[in-house]
């Protein structure tokens, strides 16, 4: 059995791009000295509109400069262009500002472009490159389900291959499957413990304490739980909103890997996760909107 081949790859970039000049934060101040006048007017109007979030949709001129660091005529200056042009806009009744109509075109051209069939392939080759092994990509349905809809096979005349594309799996099978399911929202996942509870009580307990293990340590393991002689590490991608829209596995025959190669090789599957869940437009930090796995 190989031992250790796997693990992070040192100084690699977690995802993501930053614009060179550009704060990482909207909090934080936009630099000034040695700009070109052109290009700090681009960084300023780009800081003015990641001011605005979800938790900040409606800020005024004060705030608007208070978060940029700007003063408050510059702040007004840019403000006032950005509304000219559709990307911020003034609401009705009052001086304050929000996002523009503009930005919901230039958002469904970016959503065309961030979904997971354009951006995960790279990533996928990525980490089948880095491990040798057969990269899935598998989502939850509403049934609930889980269906594996991509994979990038390993190069190794012995490997994992899927033969069950789009097929309909229970949720509750195989790493990727309780991935999804510990992160699922609502009471997906009480509900799926419930029902192999009537069947199976002694299993829907060990299946529980598992999707807790999961969501504790970030990444699920199975060791030939749903095809014989196939384990496997499945890690979360998450999306723009901070939710889990699929799960990452890495499969590996049996006679290559048991548990401490797999543990070996979860920081590697997250670096790769992350690159993908930055190309979905998450930022690190935002958890998101609804809680995996709440009651």
């Amino acid at each position: 059995m190989r031992r250790g081949m796997w693990g992070a790859e040192r100084g690699a970039p977690a995802g993501g791009v930053k614009l060179s000049g550009v704060t990482a934060s909207a909090d934080e101040a936009v630099p000034t000295s040695d700009r070109p006048s052109g290009v700090q007017s681009i960084d300023r109007a780009v800081a003015i509109l990641t001011a605005f979030s979800r938790a900040r949709p409606v800020l005024g001129i004060s705030e608007l400069a208070r978060h940029t660091d700007l003063t408050r005529g510059t702040t007004h200056r840019l403000v006032s262009a950005l509304a000219a042009h559709g990307m911020l806009a003034q609401v009705p009744g009052s001086t304050a500002y929000s996002l523009g109509p503009r930005l919901l075109g230039l958002a469904e051209a970016a959503r065309d472009q961030l979904s997971l069939d354009v951006q995960a392939p790279p990533v996928m080759t990525w980490l089948r490159d880095r491990t040798g092994e057969t990269v899935g990509l598998h989502i939850l349905d509403a049934l609930p389900s889980r269906r594996t809809i991509a994979q990038v096979e390993s190069l190794q005349p012995l490997r994992r291959t899927y033969t069950d594309l789009g097929a309909s799996r229970p949720p509750h099978q195989g790493a990727p499957g309780k991935l999804l399911l510990a992160h699922a929202p609502g009471r997906v996942a009480a509900e799926v413990v419930a029902a192999l509870g009537r069947a199976e009580p002694a299993a829907a307990e060990e299946l529980a304490a598992e999707l807790d293990r999961v969501r504790a340590e970030g990444y699920a393991i199975s060791l030939e739980e749903r095809v014989r002689g196939v384990v496997a590490l499945a890690v979360p991608v998450r999306d723009h909103k901070g939710e889990v829209a699929a799960a990452l596995s890495v499969s590996v025959p049996a006679v290559r890997a048991g548990r401490p190669e797999l543990v070996a090789m979860a920081p590697l599957a997250q670096e790769a996760a992350a690159r993908l869940s930055s190309r979905l437009g998450h930022e690190p930090g935002d958890a998101g909107g609804v809680a995996d796995g709440a009651d």
